[in-house]
């Protein structure tokens, strides 16, 4: 415990996690540590659900996070109605129910703006900060878990903090984050950050010591989501991206030595990881908002030196193999803020090559990432479009049907808009890839259906589209408005695809 917790002004703050939880009061605004279910407080708002499941307490606050967050926050409290108010991300499905039945007002930002927004107030006064803490060092910093997210921004925006001290997470990670604190505009400097491998801020969250309201020592495990497995599709859709790549880099366009990557987490992400270790690209660099096991396997190989992230969405095993080579790999990871992580400046000038998933994506290439049938959200946009808009090459990758074959995921128009054709650059399914630059939306059109639809699906789109284009006398951008809401119908309809 002394190791973990050097400040022996702090201590006299220690308390349990339901004295703590009864600072949570009824209206507030919160913001919490964390990034996917890693490093997110778990113990106090635990003891909140069960003060509120007990019937002791009734009450709505305003939860904001780095990203999705653990069942211990999304899951629990919106099953329990405490909350009111959810932003930036999120994937419980619970919290996802709650939101498309109007019982929690839901805001979909983009990741990389989030602490800014919060500083600049458009979310309202931060009340309380919940961060989880792996030690408290002598001078009383906080030295981040396995995420970091918005950690700093919600410390230095809250009128209180809780720090939950877990001693589950390894002591190990000290040293692993590089915590950068940017000036807003117009003061703002650039960012002295021109290589993934390079740190430029502090290994610890700063808080000042009067800010502390609890400290409270936790033993909560963290619970990692099992990586998800590859299936045929995926394996198809990963061989196509690599088929890309390995065109780009015949082409001279790309070089095999500090590839700058953005990889999600997921089957298909897991596969394009596989193939790559597999592949010829070598001395690979990635720049993400995650690090998943594929990048130890790729480091392990010799084909990456380093990784950046603001998470490390490790399963169990991966998180065993990081801490039994911990030497091997401290010089090739860090944590930074999502801020960082998530930046506009530095994708744009590390020149990252962005791979995001799709929920649909039209014949002319405008892609939904968020919404089923334009009304509901899934998951929401996240920090897709941090590196779309902002990347050297922005890949949209998704299975060409869903449902069983039921549904194409290629359609005349999206429902719902999150990256428009300007910032699609190449489109993949496990049926091949369409690369869209220097193409006209016809031209677009054409070689998204031959090479990214579903053949099933193909004669109804090429009908769709010449029909559009004789309609409108061969127009910028074909549509019949009229139309797509019935072609979204038919092209649903097993069976009659060809009727």
């Amino acid at each position: 415990m002394d190791k973990r917790f050097r400040c022996d002004a702090l201590k006299a703050r220690v308390m349990s996690a339901d004295e703590a939880a009864l600072l949570i009061q009824d209206g507030m605004t919160i913001g919490v540590s964390g990034f996917t279910p890693s490093g997110c407080p778990k113990a106090v708002p635990l003891a909140l659900s069960e003060q509120v499941r007990a019937g002791q307490r009734k009450l709505r606050v305003n939860l904001l996070t780095g990203a999705s967050t653990g069942d211990e926050l999304d899951s629990d409290w919106a099953s329990l109605g405490i909350l009111a108010r959810r932003m930036p991300y999120m994937t419980s499905k619970e919290l996802r129910g709650a939101v498309n039945r109007g019982e929690v007002a839901y805001l979909d930002a983009h990741l990389g703006m989030m602490a800014q927004n919060a500083r600049y107030g458009y979310y309202g006064k931060i009340d309380l900060a919940i961060v989880e803490a792996a030690a408290i060092t002598e001078e009383g910093h906080l030295i981040p878990t396995t995420a970091v997210g918005c950690s700093q921004s919600y410390i230095d925006l809250a009128d209180k903090v809780i720090v939950e001290l877990n001693l589950a997470q390894p002591a190990e990670l000290e040293g692993f984050h590089d915590i950068y604190r940017m000036q807003d505009p117009p003061l703002r400097q650039p960012i002295p950050l021109t290589s993934a491998g390079e740190r430029i801020g502090t290994p610890w969250l700063t808080c000042p010591a009067e800010k502390i309201a609890a400290v409270v020592i936790s033993q909560a495990q963290e619970h990692p989501r099992p990586l998800a497995p590859e299936d045929e599709v995926s394996r198809q859709i990963a061989a196509n991206i690599l088929r890309f790549l390995q065109a780009e880099k015949d082409a001279g366009r790309l070089s095999a030595d500090k590839l700058p990557l953005q990889s999600g987490v997921g089957s298909v992400a897991n596969a394009v990881l596989m193939g790559l270790k597999n592949g010829e690209f070598e001395h690979m660099c990635f720049f993400s908002e995650v690090m998943q096991d594929g990048i130890l396997d790729l480091m392990d190989a010799g084909k990456a030196d380093f990784a950046s992230a603001t998470s490390l969405s490790l399963s169990k095993e991966g998180m065993e193999r990081l801490l039994s080579k911990l030497e091997l790999y401290r010089d090739k990871l860090v944590l930074r803020d999502s801020e960082i992580s998530n930046s506009a400046e530095l994708i744009r000038r590390l020149g990252v090559i962005a791979m995001n998933t799709a929920v649909e994506a039209d014949i002319y290439g405008n892609v939904n990432s968020s919404q089923m049938n334009g009304t509901n959200v899934y998951n929401g946009i996240g920090g897709s479009c941090d590196y779309s808009r902002n990347s050297s090459i922005s890949i949209f990758m998704t299975n060409s049907v869903a449902k069983g074959g039921k549904i194409s995921s290629i359609v005349p128009m999206v429902s719902h808009v999150d990256h428009s054709e300007h910032d699609v650059d190449v489109l993949v399914t496990e049926q091949g890839y369409a690369d869209l630059r220097g193409l006209s939306p016809k031209e677009r059109a054409v070689r998204i259906i031959e090479n990214c639809a579903h053949p099933d699906y193909r004669p109804l789109l090429m009908e769709y589209f010449e029909a559009a284009c004789a309609a409108t006398h061969n127009a910028q951008t074909p549509h019949l408005l009229d139309q797509c809401f019935s072609f979204h119908l038919r092209l649903q309809q097993t069976g009659s695809m060809q009727k």
